[in-house]
């Protein structure tokens, strides 16, 4: 069985210079009624360590492993436990995304974030295979296109895009 696969840049969407698409808030960064806004409004509980975790992957986009939110939260008293639980509740309710790229980490990205930012749901991701970065590949779109003996998963687009390489770094 073969598959033939093609891939396009989208033109509409522009990048930051790390491969990470944006909305821009409307009047400057969210503040912390915000963030405990999206939590209520999701059905969680405000909680500091919640509102954290929130203003870390709204400042940093893009996909964001358990250990870099711990290494980035961790002196702040939060331990890995309750990172990881605050992680595990964001992604229930649909504020986060939860991707594993094939080396068994999950990467948790901003979906649905506070005063209306929001990252692309659907898209590829780049690994560099020299040093482990991962970006996000917004405006790219991948077709597959396969025979007849396709995986339903293929058939109803249920499947996870990431292309692997050497970054600019390491090229």
């Amino acid at each position: 069985m073969s598959y033939r696969v093609s891939m396009r840049a989208s033109s509409a969407e522009k990048l930051s210079p790390s491969g990470r698409v944006r909305k821009p808030p409307k009047d400057g960064a969210p503040k912390l009624k915000d963030f405990q806004l999206l939590l209520r409004s999701s059905g969680l509980r405000s909680t500091a360590p919640r509102v954290a975790v929130l203003e870390y992957v709204h400042a940093h986009s893009g996909p964001n492993s358990h250990a870099e939110l711990f290494d980035a939260l961790g002196d702040k008293g939060f331990d890995r436990a309750t990172i990881y639980r605050i992680l595990m509740d964001l992604s229930d309710v649909g504020i986060l995304s939860r991707t594993d790229l094939g080396d068994h980490v999950w990467r948790f990205e901003l979906r649905r974030g506070a005063r209306g930012i929001e990252h692309t749901e659907d898209h590829p991701h780049f690994v560099c295979v020299d040093c482990g970065e991962v970006s996000c590949l917004p405006g790219v779109s991948v077709r597959l296109e396969g025979g007849t003996k396709a995986p339903r998963a293929v058939a109803k687009n249920k499947v996870v895009v990431q292309l692997k390489g050497r970054c600019d770094n390491c090229a």
